[in-house]
């Protein structure tokens, strides 16, 4: 028997874990991959905007501040939206805004101007994360911890290119006309394949979490408190782990490695987190977003581990690898999380105060291992601070998985 279709030539009933759920899928990994610039640009950026501006280091470092700022606080207002409207007008805020803010940015007259639009850049960039994370939580119900993964992975994907095209624009045309561009690929290459997505979506189906599958589990916990035990993971989880990504070129420096050792870390982290976050969401399908949070959590604490024990160069370099491999899942199965015991229709705000948390987390976490090094001359105490840290999240996950129940009623 045929599928009805609707007045756009659509199944009139959207079926999860379909093919066009694949093809949404796949449309919003390319959205989230080009979206995520506004978390890479200003790190290439930063030394010749700093030598324009004739500003400090640590002047010119609040624009990635502001960035994270807005990524944070933006995340929930995009999830409001988009539980509240659809992803589509979400996204086409997350454009306009990151049209604006990169426009704006290459026209800056001054540095508190570059700073400040920094807040829109990195808003326009959150729309492309938590909301579409769970959005194709909506759209799968048996591969539903692969798709989060997926949706996810955008933006790492997206760091793994862009910084490599923002370096090359700025050295062929300067950082102001590279800003421009950015923003002008932003609108038009986004905007285009907003209006796939929303073709595939269907003008008379917006809000698909109407339609979604209910919760799997039962926490027997209210929803605002459980929203407040997985801010409080996410921020625990994130102090562990931005030890090693906020400071691992200054570490490779310390011990005489040199900072360009560190990058390559930092990069093989981040290419290791792509298969950690495809790989965690395979496993969240057969086991669950909460056990599969809590391995990746447990294996971030050995990585950890493994740095204070050792720090010769060949080990630093399989560390870092092991380490990405471990971290990588752990953001997305928070999302897949919510999806499991939290109503549909608050699942894109849900994941958006659990991303906000982490972003909190990475820069308390930062900031703790700097001020730690400062006080000892050592990032041994820093290690040994964020495995304290790993360990509350670990606390809290052991705690949710011990009240997991089925759901035997819908919500």
């Amino acid at each position: 028997m045929e599928t009805p279709l609707n007045q756009a030539g659509q199944p009139a009933v959207f079926i999860p874990d379909s093919r066009p759920a694949w093809i949404r899928l796949g449309l919003a990994l390319v959205i989230g991959s080009i979206g995520s610039v506004g978390m890479w640009s200003v790190v290439v950026v930063l030394p010749v905007v700093q030598a324009e501006f004739a500003a400090s280091r640590g002047a010119i470092s609040l624009a990635f501040t502001f960035a994270m700022l807005g990524f944070g606080l933006g995340g929930v207002a995009a999830g409001r939206l988009c539980d509240r409207h659809g992803i589509g007008l979400a996204i086409a805020a997350g454009i306009a805004l990151l049209g604006l803010g990169y426009l704006g940015a290459g026209l800056a007259p001054n540095l508190a101007t570059f700073v400040l639009l920094h807040l829109a850049i990195g808003a326009g960039s959150s729309a492309t994360f938590g909301p579409l994370m769970a959005e194709a939580s909506h759209w799968f119900e048996r591969y539903r911890g692969l798709a989060v993964a997926v949706a996810a992975s955008g933006n790492y994907l997206g760091g793994a290119l862009w910084p490599p095209l923002l370096n090359w624009g700025t050295q062929q045309f300067g950082w102001r006309i590279t800003h421009m561009m950015v923003a002008l690929v932003c609108v038009l290459a986004m905007g285009a394949i907003l209006l796939l997505l929303q073709r595939r979506l269907g003008r008379h189906h917006p809000l698909h979490h109407q339609g979604a599958p209910p919760p799997r589990i039962d926490l027997r916990l209210p929803v605002p408190t459980l929203t407040a035990l997985l801010c409080m993971a996410s921020v625990a989880c994130c102090v562990a782990m931005a030890m090693p990504q906020v400071h691992i070129v200054a570490y490779c420096g310390d011990l005489g490695y040199g900072p360009a050792r560190g990058a390559e870390m930092l990069s093989l982290m981040l290419g290791f987190g792509i298969l950690s976050r495809i790989g965690s969401g395979m496993l969240a399908d057969k086991i669950g977003g909460i056990p599969t949070l809590l391995l990746g959590s447990v294996a971030q604490g050995i990585a950890l581990l493994l740095y204070l024990m050792f720090d010769g160069l060949g080990s630093l370099y399989l560390i870092s690898a092991l380490f990405g491999l471990f971290q990588g899942g752990i953001e997305p199965s928070y999302a897949i999380i919510v999806r499991e015991a939290m109503p549909a229709q608050e699942a894109a705000t849900r994941v958006g105060l659990v991303v906000l948390a982490s972003v909190f987390g990475m820069s308390l976490g930062g900031w703790l291992s700097g001020l730690i090094f400062d006080a000892t001359g050592s990032y041994a105490a820093a290690f040994l601070n964020g495995m304290a840290w790993n360990a509350l999240n670990i606390a809290i996950m052991v705690l949710l998985w011990l009240r997991v129940r089925p759901r035997l009623v819908p919500a």
